[in-house]
C-alpha cells in the first residue's frame, strides 16, 4: 500500500496553522491542480490528496484526532456506505468555494481563456490617444454546431460509461476496507452524453481557430506598458461558459525631440551666443506643430521656459500637462575667417571693458 504523505505538508502550512492558513492553503492549491484548470499528468491524484486533507485539517475534532493518530486514527471519521467507504464528499467541498461541478456531477460551464497582446504605438498616440487596428488569433464557437460539436441535425446519446450522471465511481480496497472515490467520467469528460456523429468542420471539437482584426481604442495619456483591457474579445468558453477578455498591453516608441517626464514633455533649445546675449523670438517644435518662444537678452544655459498646457493628456482627467524647454547655448565647432575676426575684436572688447571695470 502506497505511504500517504503528512496532511500538514500537503497542504504546505505548519502543524500549528490557523483554521484561516489551512482554507488560504486548500484554496490555492485546488485550483493550482483541479482537474478542470489542470491537464498535466499527476494533477487530478493531487487534487484528490488536496481535497483529503483539507477534508480532516478543516474539522476541528477530526484534525484532533489526526495530530494524535495520523492517518489511521483520521480514517474512522469517514462515512461508511452500503459499499464502503465513500469519498465523493470531496467534490462538495470544493464546489462550496469554486463552483467547480453542477449539482448533477456534470462539469459547469467554463469561461474562455483571456488573451494577451502587446501593440506599438508612436509618442503622438501616447499623448492625444487614437485607435490602433491589430490581428489576433483567437478560438471560437463553431458557427455550424453552435459549440455543441454534433453535426447539425444529429442527436447525442446517454455515455455508457456514466450512464449520463457525468460521473464514475471507482472502488479502491486497503486495510480499513472498500473505499469509493466518485471523480468525472472520463469517456464524457463529465457532460454525460456522447457525440456519434461529429460536425464535419470543426470535426467534434465545438470550437475552431480564426484570425481576426480588432480596432483598439487608445486612451490619451497613455504610458509605456500601459494596459488596455477589452470585454469579451478573448477566447471562447466551453460548455457555454462567457467570453474571455484581450489585454493590450501598449510599448510606446521614443520622440526623437522629446523626452516624456510624466505628462510634461522636455525639449532642449540650441542658440548661439549672440542669440543668447541679445535676445530673440524662436521657433520651438511642440506635439502639434511649431509655436514662436521669445528669448531674453542675457540668457544662460540652462535657463527654462514653461509652455503651458503643450505636454501630454492628462490619463485620467481632463487637461494635459506641459512643455518644459532648457536652453542651451552651442558653441560654434568652426568659424569662418570674417566670424573668428569679429568674435576677436568682441573679445577685446569685453576684455577691455572687464580692465576698465
Amino acid at each position: 500500500m502506497t505511504t500517504k504523505r503528512d496532511y500538514y505538508e500537503v497542504l504546505g502550512v505548519s502543524r500549528n496553522a490557523s483554521d484561516d492558513e489551512i482554507k488560504k492553503a486548500f484554496r490555492k492549491l485546488a485550483f493550482k491542480y483541479h482537474p478542470d484548470r489542470n491537464c498535466d499528468d499527476g494533477a487530478e491524484a493531487k487534487f484528490k490528496e488536496i481535497n483529503a486533507a483539507y477534508e480532516v485539517l478543516s474539522d476541528a475534532n477530526k484534525r484532533s484526532t489526526y495530530d494524535q493518530f495520523g492517518h489511521s486514527g483520521a480514517n474512522g471519521f469517514f462515512t461508511r456506505g452500503s459499499e464502503g467507504f465513500d469519498f465523493g464528499g470531496f467534490g462538495n467541498i470544493f464546489d462550496a468555494f469554486f463552483n467547480g461541478m453542477t449539482g448533477t456531477g456534470r462539469r459547469a460551464p467554463r469561461r474562455g481563456t483571456d488573451l494577451h497582446y502587446q501593440a506599438t504605438i508612436s509618442f503622438e498616440e501616447a499623448a492625444f490617444g487614437g485607435e490602433k487596428e491589430i490581428k489576433i488569433k483567437r478560438t471560437e464557437v463553431c458557427p455550424p454546431c453552435h459549440g455543441t460539436g454534433a453535426r447539425p441535425g444529429s442527436q447525442s446519446s446517454q455515455c455508457p460509461g456514466c450512464h449520463g450522471t457525468g460521473q464514475v465511481r471507482q472502488v479502491e480496497r486497503s486495510l480499513f476496507g472498500r473505499f469509493i472515490n466518485t471523480t468525472v467520467c472520463p469517456q464524457c469528460q463529465g457532460e454525460g452524453k456522447v457525440i456519434t456523429e461529429p460536425c464535419l468542420q470543426c470535426r467534434g471539437s465545438g470550437r475552431e481557430k480564426h484570425q481576426r482584426r480588432i480596432s483598439v481604442k487608445i486612451p490619451p495619456g497613455v504610458n509605456d506598458g500601459t494596459q488596455v483591457r477589452l470585454s469579451g474579445e478573448g477566447e471562447a468558453g466551453t460548455r457555454g461558459g462567457s467570453l474571455g477578455d484581450l489585454y493590450v498591453t501598449l510599448s510606446v516608441l521614443e520622440h526623437e525631440l522629446f523626452i516624456r517626464d510624466g505628462d510634461n514633455i522636455l525639449y532642449e533649445l540650441p542658440v548661439n551666443f549672440a542669440q543668447a546675449a541679445l535676445g530673440t523670438e524662436v521657433e520651438v517644435p511642440v506635439l502639434e506643430g511649431k509655436t514662436r518662444l521669445n528669448i531674453p537678452a542675457g540668457s544662460q544655459t540652462g535657463k527654462t521656459f514653461r509652455l503651458k498646457d503643450k505636454g501630454i493628456a492628462h490619463l485620467h482627467r481632463n487637461g494635459r500637462g506641459d512643455q518644459i524647454v532648457r536652453l542651451f547655448v552651442a558653441t560654434p565647432e568652426s568659424l569662418t575667417k570674417e566670424q573668428r575676426r569679429l568674435f576677436q575684436e568682441l573679445a577685446g572688447t569685453m576684455d577691455t571693458a572687464k580692465k576698465k571695470g
